[in-house]
């Protein structure tokens, strides 16, 4: 394993606050319970997690993720695809050359090694984070395109 992989897993290892195994995954924006801040090295700074659960079978995961108002995430790609629902605020997407605006409801599916950012605007001053409902088709990496 590559030694930048290696951080990544670890990074997001640390990152996550795991909910405590039941047969039933039930939770509400509200009673998320959120991980310390982190970001950095490509990560938007002050991104929180919330683990939901991690497939048996692909060992993909499910989870919330918050990125703060004006925030960034450098461009990368997953090895597998990833499928992000925005529950809260505006992200905009960079995507295969295309530039796409998501807010509350909007979904996407971006394909395993598709390169991609994400951005939180914060154009109105208003300050809103964005929260993501996100699973992975399979075990969640970050390769970050220099």
């Amino acid at each position: 394993m590559s030694p930048i992989i290696f951080r990544v897993a670890l990074v997001l290892t640390l990152m996550f606050t795991t909910l405590a195994e039941a047969d039933t995954s039930i939770l509400s924006l509200e009673s998320i319970q959120w991980g310390k801040p982190g970001g950095g090295e490509g990560f938007p700074v002050g991104v929180q997690t919330q683990l939901i659960e991690t497939d048996d079978a692909t060992f993909g995961i499910s989870y919330y993720a918050r990125f703060p108002a004006g925030s960034h995430f450098d461009l990368h790609w997953h090895s597998f695809d990833e499928f992000a629902t925005v529950l809260q605020g505006e992200v905009i997407l960079q995507l295969n050359g295309e530039s796409l605006k998501l807010g509350a409801g909007g979904y996407v599916r971006i394909p395993g090694r598709a390169a991609h950012y994400w951005d939180v605007p914060n154009e109105s001053g208003a300050e809103q984070d964005v929260i993501l409902l996100v699973r992975r088709a399979g075990p969640a990496d970050f390769h970050f395109v220099k």
